[in-house]
């Protein structure tokens, strides 16, 4: 069976290194810090000037003074520090931020990421920090389906969106699979409901 999106975020949180300062995308990945075990010492940040931001939570338990990057309602964990938008993202640039997880439209079979505009002539584009995250973060990881609803592949030989960044994807968590993209190309880690040679057969990156 291929994993739901709960399933798959579980997964991401499982793969956070104890310890590590992450970045959780607007979107699918804002799941995982739902996942995340408590004494892992895992740190989440927010662009707009949050360290150690909790899950999503309903609107019946929001704070209006506590939102994420993508304006959801979450909750402050205990050490929780607040500072300037441009402070947020100089962590971000600067390089202190270990893992991000993002969502993509595409990634290349060399780690470009495409996620913050189709092309499209009526397509509204929200690049937002994706950029800054994608050169910035040690790890960029990106949490996606592995085809679009027309069956068409999403990990790609080379994207033909407008890039956000430049061979700086390491990972690539689907619902069918998981893939590592190293200096030598795509690999298969796991999969999910389907063989891997399945895989090979529908991606034109191997």
């Amino acid at each position: 069976m291929s994993l739901d999106k709960d399933e798959l975020a579980r997964l991401i949180a499982r793969d956070i290194p104890s310890g590590a300062y992450v970045n959780l995308g607007i979107g699918q990945p804002t799941a995982v810090a739902r996942y995340l075990d408590p004494s892992s010492g895992v740190v989440l940040h927010t662009e707009n000037g949050m360290l150690g931001m909790g899950e999503v939570v309903p609107a019946e338990q929001a704070d209006p003074d506590l939102t994420n990057a993508g304006k959801q309602p979450v909750t402050e964990l205990p050490g929780a520090a607040y500072f300037h938008h441009a402070d947020s993202f100089a962590m971000m640039r600067g390089g202190h931020l270990d893992v991000c997880v993002m969502g993509a439209f595409q990634v290349s079979a060399t780690g470009d990421l495409a996620n913050w505009h189709t092309g499209a002539p009526d397509a509204i584009p929200a690049v937002g920090g994706a950029m800054d995250l994608a050169v910035g973060a040690k790890e960029v990881w990106v949490m996606m389906t592995l085809f679009t609803k027309q069956g068409e592949p999403k990990l790609v030989p080379s994207c033909t969106y407008p890039l956000t960044g430049k061979a700086c994807v390491t990972r690539v968590y689907t619902e069918l699979a998981t893939f590592h993209i190293t200096p030598t190309g795509v690999e298969i880690a796991e999969t999910f409901g389907v063989s891997p040679e399945e895989i090979r057969s529908r991606l034109t990156i191997f």
